[in-house]
């Protein structure tokens, strides 16, 4: 293992500085773009179905070792940590687009514009490529300097399960079986149409009230990975959204023919989903939207701090020693260069109709987000960085700013739209790159060329993010009950709401009302504005994989170390469902679009076959984290 040492001491890696290893490899590049390919795609049908991704550094490194070590039979920990680099920068560049550019496609079902593919890339490329950018002048004064003080959480354990390489052979089949049976459940769930994957019953004497579930492996991986605290905070959302105000609502609305606005039918003729859909999500938004705002303001101090003191170690940070490998960065005339030429193409292509005002608020903030962020993730991790309060409070002064100008109409909201999206993408790079360099510093990697594998991952997922996101629109459509896509329905309400002022504003105040007072309880607001924002039978399934954690956090049948064994079981096979799932569904939208129809059994086992094969799929789980064997030693 790795000699660790306190902040100010020097830090000796697994790999030295002086030895060579193979590192920026043929092998790792290929296996680090289907890396980023895979669980990109899978990140952003999870993203824009639940509003959430998972990190992909684990999974990544876990099937690259598999690969490497247990097929090709060659031992190098450092191609394995370019192929977690290049794949987790998939996954987050799919994050920052999936929270934002969904938006536009919402607009163009209305009319109001048309989406072309050439715009998503060219946005995911501009966002993508400054965020790694903006993050190499920081990583000596964040990385280095900052060892002992910034844990790094997700980039410390990547780093634990990169030296633990005896065991990847093993824990790369448990991914893979998991990708498979979530492949095969999705498949005979919303392929061959055997059971419905969402059951619902309404609650008798209770009008209104309903309770319902989404069988799917991914929401049941979602709700393992993230834990009972934060799954229980979602499943409160929901119950308040679908348990009481609903209910509410359908009671007011008995006692005549009322119509209230956005809709325009009368409350008496909507069902539960009707009422979600038309005031519910309103009010979820206010929530979100003041969970996002609070999170970013209980930040300041920190964040203030942060950008004086990454700027107070800015000129030591600068370049790294370039006669050290383990000190070796992307040249600085490099970045500087690369940085102008974006700020120069956002100034002028069509496809970022930004202007030079918006370029320049782009640099701007998209600098100071990437600094916040960076270090941010290295205190709380990257579950816990309020990247969509930073894109909300960037897409509100961009809003004002553009509306006072004159930039009004659909050119001024895809123009705002534009400007939150790159920095979306900014700051949810930013973070993933400081976390794989910290790995990389834990285990000796060489800092550069873990940035240009950075920089390959970026190009590649810009590349074909654009044609997931037209895939699954043509599917089914964004804010549709299929793909809710919350933060990018979110960012829109919030651009209209400044542009045009034609929001139900009663509603959103009402989600603000409702997360204020969860503030005062002491909750985080967000993980409860978000189960309020979706329907319930996404917090139910995702409930079940978090009280499954839970018994097996608190279980005292388990020493600490075998304990440990069983989460980390149940967090990859967990990884592999979500996985799995979202590349099936990726599959069936491509079949949706063709018109191609598969389906077989019209349901024929019903909301009871339903129930059976979920309990089936949660004893796959417990399968791999309760009952899982101790790992035999390579």
């Amino acid at each position: 293992m790795a000699e660790k040492r306190n902040a100010g001491q020097e830090y000796v890696p697994y790999v030295p500085a002086n030895k060579i290893m193979p590192e920026f490899t043929v092998t790792s590049i290929i296996l680090g773009i289907l890396m980023a390919i895979v669980f990109g795609a899978a990140n952003a049908y999870l993203g824009l179905k639940v509003g959430m991704t998972i990190s992909a550094s684990i999974p990544a490194a876990v099937i690259s070792m598999g690969i490497i070590r247990g097929i090709m039979r060659k031992e190098s920990i450092l191609e394995n940590n370019i192929v977690q680099t290049i794949g987790s920068a998939g996954e987050s560049l799919a994050a920052g687009a999936i929270f934002t550019l969904p938006a536009l496609f919402i607009w163009a079902e209305q009319g109001l514009l048309q989406v072309d593919l050439v715009r998503i890339i060219v946005i995911s490329l501009c966002g993508g490529i400054l965020g790694v950018l903006f993050m190499v002048p920081l990583r000596k004064a964040l990385i280095v300097n900052e060892h002992g003080v910034l844990p790094y959480p997700e980039g410390t354990a990547c780093a634990e399960v990169l030296l633990a390489g005896e065991k990847g052979g093993s824990s790369a089949a448990t991914v893979f079986v998991g990708m498979g049976i979530g492949a095969a459940y999705k498949f005979i769930a919303d392929g061959l149409k055997l059971f419905p994957s969402e059951i619902e019953w309404s609650i008798k004497g209770y009008k209104g009230a309903t309770i319902g579930a989404d069988v799917l492996p991914a929401l049941l991986g979602v709700g393992f990975i993230i834990g009972p605290r934060i799954s229980a905070y979602m499943l409160s959302g929901a119950v308040v959204g679908w348990l009481a105000i609903i209910p509410l609502i359908t009671k007011i609305g008995s006692y005549g023919n009322i119509i209230m606005y956005p809709a325009s039918i009368p409350i008496s003729k909507m069902g539960a989903g009707d009422i979600w859909n038309y005031y519910i999500r309103y009010i979820g938004a206010g929530a979100v939207a003041f969970g996002g705002i609070i999170s970013l303001i209980k930040s300041l101090p920190l964040i203030v701090k942060t950008f004086k003191e990454a700027m107070g170690d800015y000129k030591k940070g600068v370049g790294g020693d370039a006669s050290v490998r383990t000190d070796r960065d992307m040249p600085m005339k490099l970045v500087l260069f690369g940085t102008i030429i974006i700020i120069i193409l956002m100034m002028a292509l069509p496809w970022v109709p930004v202007g030079i005002g918006g370029a320049i608020l782009i640099a701007i903030f998209g600098f100071f987000f990437a600094t916040v962020s960076s270090r941010l993730v290295g205190l709380v991790g990257s579950s816990s960085n309020p990247v969509s309060g930073m894109t909300i409070a960037t897409l509100l002064i961009t809003a004002i700013l553009f509306k006072a100008t004159g930039h009004s109409g659909v050119e001024g909201m895809v123009g705002v739209l534009t400007v939150g999206a790159i920095i979306c993408i900014v700051a949810a790079i930013a973070g993933d790159t400081s976390q794989d360099l910290k790995t990389g510093f834990l285990v000796g990697a060489t800092p550069a060329k873990q940035q240009y594998g950075e920089l390959i991952g970026v190009v590649v997922s810009a590349l074909v993010i654009g044609l997931i996101l037209i895939l699954l629109n043509e599917a089914w459509g964004f804010g549709s009950k299929e793909l809710a896509a919350p933060q990018a329905t979110l960012m829109r309400l919030v651009i209209e709401g400044v542009m045009r002022g034609n929001l139900p504003w009663a509603l959103v105040f009402t989600g603000v009302g409702i997360g204020v007072a969860v503030e005062l309880l002491g909750i985080p607001v967000l993980p409860f504005a978000v189960g309020l924002y979706l329907p319930i039978h996404l917090s139910t399934p995702i409930m079940v994989g978090g009280a499954l954690k839970g018994i097996l956090d608190t279980s005292k049948k388990y020493k600490e170390d075998e304990r440990k064994e069983k989460v980390e079981g149940g967090i990859l096979y967990s990884s592999g469902l979500i996985a799995g799932e979202g590349l099936m569904g990726i599959i069936l939208a491509i079949f949706a679009v063709f018109q191609v129809n598969i389906g077989i059994g019209e349901e024929v086992l019903g909301q009871t076959g339903a129930v059976v094969f979920f309990v089936l799929l949660v004893l796959t789980l417990m399968k791999f984290s309760f009952w899982r064997k101790k790992d035999k030693k390579a």
